[in-house]
């Protein structure tokens, strides 16, 4: 089992207003400093064991952006789609090995993935203040106010996720696209109130471009209102522009950081594909079939057979090569995982004991055979 595991101190809910305080009696108060749950995971449960006595390992935590939230360097996300034992299980393995990201979204499954997250949380009595849990809204229903980023739907949207989740609160909650028919002063107006109200902790981008997260952040500072902190954006061997190229004066000049997704590219990093799309994987699909049969796809397997070679030389597998290679861009803060295999998943944990090895030569021999690094007048790589 590959582990890390962070051994900063736990940080507690958001505090509310002044006149939402006055009504909280003094051992409430308490209580909830002592859980950080909301009312549903108050009753007695089993706990899981604790990690800091438990595991002794590499600690490896990222701020998030240049905000103090402390975030493990990878998380899960998307495996609440799956089948409930199975997702426990998942969060069971990420959780007992340092991950304490966990991403989810209420467009997924219709919101039934947020029900599971919350389930799992209160069956395994977690203390809510040793998670980091994020949400993403614009898709919540089929009405025309329920999605998009609309005070109105920002505000609903995340009531309903918290019910879902059965938290008061939830860490980073993202604008999952942007939103051309909504002003931007409304939506940072939206997500100042959420924070201010202590719904979340801070708020964040997902699939935003450079200039609009500028645009953002230019509003929040005109009005003295609270700005992005990070932005989610697909980042893997094969898809490096925005990231490398976009992202990064954002995170020297304003702090916004990356939570990366998608570091296998849907399975094609894996090197599985190489001998053809067996009928139970998911590159059945038929987009992603295409894709990998296109004659880039055929270029990118023949670049991945060079790339295990390398992965051999550094004794780990070409998926903790990639992973790991996400992580050595000094802007990403986190990447998540989205295997639905308990195996796969304690594989893709061990890149973080591969990470030391990527050094500037291992690194530029992967340039070497990807021929795609994007032209950059600074390096933001270690």
């Amino acid at each position: 089992m590959y582990l890390y595991i962070s051994v900063c101190s736990d940080i507690p809910g958001p505090r509310q207003r002044s006149a939402q305080r006055s009504e909280r009696s003094a051992g409430r108060f308490l209580q909830r400093q002592g859980t950080g749950l909301s009312s549903h995971h108050r009753a007695g449960c089993p706990h899981w064991k604790d990690r800091s006595s438990s595991f002794f390992s590499l600690s490896l935590h990222r701020n998030l952006g240049k905000s103090g939230l402390r975030v493990s360097c990878l998380g899960l996300g998307k495996h609440f789609l799956i089948y409930k034992p199975v997702a426990e299980q998942l969060m069971t393995i990420a959780y007992e090995n340092g991950v304490n990201l966990f991403d989810t979204a209420e467009v997924y499954s219709a919101g039934k993935a947020e029900i599971i997250l919350g389930n799992i949380i209160k069956k395994k009595c977690l203390r809510r203040s040793s998670l980091v849990i994020t949400t993403k809204l614009y898709w919540g229903g089929k009405a025309e106010t329920e999605r998009g980023l609309s005070r109105k739907h920002i505000i609903e949207g995340l009531k309903g996720s918290l019910q879902r989740l059965q938290l008061e609160y939830v860490d980073v909650v993202f604008a999952n696209r942007p939103d051309s028919n909504t002003p931007m002063e409304e939506i940072v107006r939206a997500m100042t109130h959420i924070i201010n109200h202590g719904m979340s902790m801070y708020w964040g981008t997902s699939r935003w471009s450079a200039m609009e997260i500028m645009e953002a952040y230019s509003v929040a500072r005109q009005f003295n209102l609270i700005p992005p902190v990070c932005e989610q954006a697909e980042y893997h061997l094969f898809q490096r522009d925005k990231v490398e190229m976009q992202l990064p004066e954002l995170y020297h000049k304003i702090g916004v950081g990356v939570v990366s997704w998608s570091p296998l590219a849907c399975g094609i990093i894996t090197g599985k594909y190489e001998n053809g799309i067996p009928e139970s994987s998911r590159a059945s699909l038929k987009w992603l079939k295409e894709k990998i049969l296109s004659e880039d796809g055929r270029k990118q397997q023949a670049k991945l057979k060079e790339l295990t070679h390398i992965a051999e030389k550094l004794s780990c597998t070409l998926p903790q090569l990639a992973i790991a290679w996400c992580l050595r861009n000094e802007g990403v803060s986190s990447v998540l995982l989205g295997t639905s295999n308990p195996a796969q998943l304690t594989e893709n944990l061990g890149a973080i004991q591969v990470l030391p090895k990527i050094t500037a030569h291992v690194a530029s021999d992967i340039d070497k055979i990807l021929g795609n690094r994007p032209q950059s007048k600074k390096d933001y790589h270690h």
